[in-house]
């Protein structure tokens, strides 16, 4: 709340493809517990015990959710084993939560803010000058724009057939799961594989029925827009 403690920071660039489940991470202005495993972008600075819990009604669930709106929270260092010992018995409600009821008023805070303005104003100077020192880093050795390597497949490595279906991505980024191999039957609409691109999963189905003939990709390569997949064989060809 106090803008002489607010932390800015970028996000990764680029985003992680898995992020583990009750992750706290920074992006921006923001923290971020990650409520559930998935992809991400935001700076690791800890972990943490449970955001849901979808199975049991306990003390602190209430709701399938643990926070609410205005909620404040405060962290405190545990070890390793600790916190593996305090998942376990959160979500059974066997580990209770330290919480205070508290009020915000808005005419206080600015009324703060106005005291301590000058103070405010210099931290956000510092914060935004050194921030712009390490961008400047980051331009000179490259670490500003990153450009995933395209993914090249040449021609001459397929062997596509006059009635072979050819199943290419509609985005770039990265086989997230394989749910084929070669060989296998699929029927139309059938989802072939999933794709992870920009914090999105991207289910990429079959057009028709069919036989795999060929898989071009592998399970975490990345892939560009447009970039067969894999291929099919029609069902005349069967």
């Amino acid at each position: 709340v106090d803008p002489r403690h607010r932390l800015v920071t970028t996000k990764y660039n680029p985003a992680r493809t898995w992020t583990a489940e009750n992750s706290v991470g920074i992006g921006g202005s923001y923290l971020c517990v990650y409520g559930m495993e998935g992809p991400g972008g935001y700076q690791f600075v800890g972990r943490t015990l449970q955001m849901w819990n979808r199975y049991r009604r306990t003390a602190a669930f209430t709701e399938p959710y643990l926070l609410r709106f205005f909620d404040q929270i405060r962290f405190y260092e545990v070890s390793h084993d600790e916190l593996t010992q305090i998942r376990r018995d959160f979500p059974l409600g066997d580990y209770p939560l330290r919480t205070e009821e508290g009020e915000f008023s808005l005419a206080e805070y600015e009324a703060f803010t106005a005291q301590h303005a000058a103070e405010i104003d210099a931290h956000t100077r510092r914060r935004e000058e050194a921030f712009d020192d390490e961008l400047a880093r980051w331009h000179a050795d490259g670490q500003f724009h990153y450009e995933a390597p395209e993914v090249e497949v040449s021609d001459d490595t397929l062997v596509i057939g006059d009635d072979d279906i050819v199943v290419d991505s509609s985005v770039a980024g990265s086989v997230w799961q394989l749910n084929v191999a070669e060989g296998d039957t699929v029927e139309a609409g059938q989802c072939v594989m999933l794709l992870e691109s920009m914090k999105m999963e991207v289910a990429v189905l079959a057009s028709q029925p069919g036989r795999v003939k060929t898989v071009v990709v592998k399970a975490g390569g990345r892939v560009s827009a447009g970039q067969p997949l894999l291929i099919l064989e029609g069902e005349s060809d069967q």
